[in-house]
Parts: C-alpha cells; structure tokens; sequence
C-alpha cells in the first residue's frame, strides 16, 4: 500500500490593523503649516529704513526710485545686486555700494559722476567721465572755444581736479599766450584768477594751501610758471 503523504499545514497569521495616530498627525500638520506660515512672513519682511549717502546731484528720494524700493519692498527678495545694477545705469552714478543690516535697513553709498564743468559752445554739461548731458548744473562756466586738437586733453585734466576746488572755480577761459597755446585763466569765486597750463593743470589742487600765505588778499596766481602770486594794488 502506499503511503499517503502528509500535506504541510500552514498557519496563516493574522493580519496586523495598522493604528493611526490622528493626534500626531493633527500635531505635525499644525506644525508644517505653521512652519509654511511663518516662511513666508520672513519672505514678505519689508524693509523698513534706507540710508543714502555720496548724492549731491540726485536726491534721495529719486535714488529710492531708481533703486526699485519706492514701496518698501521684502528686504529677503530684494538683491543689492539688483539694486547696485539699476542705479549704476544712471548717468550721474559712476558706483554704488549696497548692503543690509538688521534684516530690515538698507544702506546706499554713491559714488558720484558729477559735473566737472559747462561748455557754453556745446550748451552742455561735462561730467567727471566724459560724457555729456544737456541740463545746465552747478559747474565751472566754459567761457569760449577750446581747439580740438587740446579739448580731449583739457577734459582729462579737469576731471582730476579734486571736487573742493572744482566747487570754488567759477569761470575757465582759453587763453593762449605767445608762449603757450595750452593756456587757461580761471576765474576764482574768492575773486582771485589763476593761470595754468594743461601740463601744470594739476597744480590748482593746492590752491588752498598755497593762498595760505596771503590771507586777506587778492591778486592773480600764476601756476603756469611757477608759483608767482600778484597781489592786487
């Protein structure tokens, strides 16, 4: 007779019920969106104080403008890079500095490309690079015609007068001379006059130090040979 075989018995385990935890659930859902909530609150932060510094020529109310910050935008949103690219398109802009404090102050330091003098020929303004513009400001007057073989030349040297004796420059006239056809007479607002020449141009930046020596007096400097002052009678 054969055996019969014996079929292996197998036990089915009972299924596990999986427990969900509403309460913990409910928590960490609280947690995420509270977490998402206040996100987006520190995204949104406005700025809230901008402080301006370097401007004399544009306000500060049109740098803001030109800045993109006129309603206070996200202080988290807003790049100084953005910021430094918009105001340096400006032509009265040579650079600007940006940068953030207290994740609510933005500070703006300009470095201006001011006026360094008034063509009356052209009926312009020349700025420290250069370039021109047709509003009339508060420069050195350009009295009369300078030749174009030295008027690139007289632009480079102008633009290296430093801005505290720019500012005291009222008028410039060429004034070629016998011995020199590079020379200038500059009308001072103190009620001085200098002569210079393009290569000596560099010179009037001591105008303050040289007047030193004669308080009180006026007469007429001569930086085109030398440092001769001649007072008036």
């Amino acid at each position: 007779m054969k055996k019969k075989k014996k079929r292996k018995v197998v036990k089915k385990r009972p299924k596990k019920h999986i427990k969900i935890k509403y309460g913990r659930v409910c928590i960490a859902l609280i947690i995420l969106g509270l977490t998402i909530y206040l996100f987006n609150q520190f995204v949104k932060f406005p700025i809230k104080n901008i402080y301006i510094s370097g401007n004399t020529i544009l306000s500060d109310q049109e740098i803001i403008d030109i800045s993109g910050l006129t309603n206070y935008p996200s202080i988290i949103s807003t790049e100084n890079l953005t910021i430094k690219k918009r105001l340096e398109k400006n032509v009265f802009i040579k650079s600007a500095k940006v940068y953030k404090k207290k994740l609510k102050e933005v500070y703006i330091e300009i470095d201006e490309n001011y006026p360094i003098f008034y063509d009356s020929s052209l009926g312009k303004t020349i700025l420290k690079d250069k370039s021109k513009v047709d509003v009339d400001y508060t420069s050195p007057l350009l009295v009369n015609y300078v030749p174009d073989t030295i008027y690139e030349e007289f632009k480079n040297k102008m633009s290296t007068i430093d801005r505290s004796i720019l500012n005291r420059i009222s008028e410039i006239k060429y004034d070629p001379s016998n011995v020199d056809t590079e020379r200038f007479l500059l009308s001072m607002n103190d009620g001085n006059y200098v002569y210079l020449t393009l290569i000596y141009f560099d010179k009037i930046n001591n105008y303050v130090d040289i007047l030193k020596n004669f308080e009180n007096k006026k007469g007429v400097l001569y930086l085109d040979s030398g440092e001769y002052f001649q007072v008036y009678e």
